[in-house]
């Protein structure tokens, strides 16, 4: 089907019997200054809903030719203007008129990691060394949003392996936190994900990490504990089996406080 220009906005809704429909909502000033245009496709939750496609100078979105993220930017924008108007605000006041742009620029940014390429990341920074002894990267700062309430949960993480002839190179540990942050989590998950993806890449003899985190939703909403956290762990191979080399690897986070 061609596109067709309007001034009102086909977008998902909730029938009173539960069953997805159609609502229609008045183009923001922001879209019609950017000439807004929408096709009708089809959807398997919400059967023809409407589908933003903006056209400047002949390309998609912000002119890159990415059709794809352009797609699920203007998607954002249209939610979070939904969000707005259903909690009360007016999404079309000064304040709020370019909310909906930088909420979805900001959901790019705060769930990168699933996007990103880990070949590239690693960038052959893989090293035959000869060295046996733990090596231990610790106070990663991380950044990651609960995939229950979306709110931040952050922290620090340290990750230690013991080599098998081969090291990696100092900044991909960091990195490789950061990929599996980048997304909606559970801070029990992306403990897990950050050792296998380490045993995985490295190959090591073994594999420590820990997470130390604190949690917005449960500081800022329902328990209101403002002082808890949360710390997690997963051990893999001989870091597992062997108490000595845990107990090395504890000494080591704990040392940083000796030092403040």
């Amino acid at each position: 089907m061609e596109p067709t220009t309007s001034d009102f906005l086909l977008v998902p809704s909730w029938m009173k019997n539960n069953q997805p429909g159609l609502g229609l909502r008045k183009l923001d000033n922001l879209e019609q200054k950017k000439g807004v245009k929408m096709t009708t496709i089809n959807h398997p939750n919400f059967g023809n809903i409407a589908k933003n496609q903006l056209s400047r100078n002949g390309k998609n979105g912000n002119g890159n030719g990415n059709g794809k993220n352009h797609d699920r930017h203007e998607a954002i924008k249209m939610s979070v203007h939904d969000l707005l108007t259903n909690i009360g605000e007016d999404p079309e006041r000064e304040g709020l008129l370019n909310t909906p742009d930088r909420i979805a620029r900001m959901y790019d940014e705060l769930t990168a990691g699933y996007h990103v390429d880990t070949e590239k990341l690693i960038n052959g920074a893989l090293f035959n060394v000869d060295y046996d002894e733990m090596v231990i990267v610790k106070d990663i700062e991380f950044y990651s949003l609960c995939e229950h309430h979306m709110l931040p949960f952050f922290g620090r993480a340290h990750v230690a392996y013991i080599p098998d002839g081969k090291v990696i190179g100092l900044s991909k540990i960091p990195r490789i936190v950061e990929m599996f942050a980048r997304r909606l989590q559970v801070q029990e998950r992306m403990t897990k994900q950050i050792a296998d993806f380490i045993k995985e890449t490295i190959q090591p003899k073994g594999v420590a990490v820990v997470v130390e985190g604190v949690h917005m939703c449960s500081m800022m909403r329902g328990v209101k504990k403002a002082e808890a956290s949360m710390i997690t762990s997963a051990y893999l191979d001989q870091l597992k089996n062997n108490r000595d080399l845990r107990t090395e690897f504890i000494d080591h986070i704990n040392s940083r406080r000796s030092m403040d």
